[in-house]
This record gives structure tokens, C-alpha cells and sequence, in this order.
């Protein structure tokens, strides 16, 4: 039924409960899975011009964790004997990068973690998560925690 899993990971505990769960339909539907990890390449766009971090420390900082989330969820799916695809991608979005991921790698279901904000968190952190429902014509699997 699924021949492509896109996996999109934030090394949260949610974005775990998403993998497990992925890690099953792919047994179940001998499905091909990649896992993601989208930098937004200039988050702080917009916002001023004092930051804690510049630019290149930035990088350097979001590249580390998204390789951390990548290998975690990678050895995840190989002790599960899974085989998975990863890639790090940047996106000026995370949610179009998981949008584009899909469809340029033919991806026919998206699972995914969602950290079930609201109210002021939600409006000021938004949700990856709502806007990828939102963009995408694909079946999105949403596993909260």
C-alpha cells in the first residue's frame, strides 16, 4: 500500500514515537523509508540584527543536531532491520523542506511527530506539523505524544 515513507526528524521524543511507528508500516507494507532533517538555513530573518549566535556558529550548531537526529533514527530502523535513506536538507522552512522532500522523492505517505503546541507557543514556535497538512495532497500519519 505504501511504497515510500518519508520520516521527517527533530531528535525530539516525538519525532522518535514517529519513527517507531514507521518502522512498523514499513514491515508491514515492505515499504522504502528515508528520514529527514530540515535547517532553515537563515532562521533569523527578519528579527534584528543582534543574535546569540551568528550565522556560520548557527550552522555549525544546527548541523551537529541534525546529524545526532539523523544517526539516532538510522540505527533505530537498522536494529529494527529497516533499511532507511537520511538526509539533511535545507529548506528556508521546515515544513516546505518536508513538503519538497516528499515530492521529489516520490514519497507516497508522511510520518511524522507532533509536539501538540498551543495558544502563545504555538502562534510564536508555529507548527511544522499543521503546515505540512496544510501543503501536502499526501496521506500525513501524525503521531503525538
Amino acid at each position: 500500500m505504501f511504497k515510500h515513507i518519508l520520516v521527517p526528524v527533530d531528535g525530539s521524543s516525538t519525532a522518535q514515537l514517529a519513527v517507531d511507528k514507521a518502522i512498523g508500516l514499513a514491515k508491514a507494507f515492505d515499504s522504502r523509508v528515508t528520514a529527514i532533517f530540515v535547517i532553515d538555513p537563515y532562521p533569523f530573518t527578519g528579527v534584528g540584527s543582534d543574535f546569540a549566535y551568528g550565522q556560520a556558529e548557527y550552522l555549525s550548531a544546527a548541523t551537529a543536531e541534525a546529524n545526532a537526529a539523523i544517526k539516532a533514527a538510522k540505527t533505530a530502523f537498522e536494529r529494527a532491520g529497516v533499511s532507511v535513506s537520511t538526509s539533511v536538507i535545507e529548506s528556508h522552512a521546515a515544513w516546505r523542506g518536508v513538503v519538497e522532500a516528499a515530492a521529489s522523492l516520490q514519497a507516497d505517505l508522511i510520518v511524522m511527530g507532533s509536539h501538540g503546541r498551543s495558544g502563545l507557543e504555538k502562534l510564536v514556535l508555529g507548527s511544522v506539523t499543521q503546515a505540512v497538512l496544510s501543503h501536502t495532497q499526501l496521506p500525513v500519519l501524525v503521531v503525538r505524544d
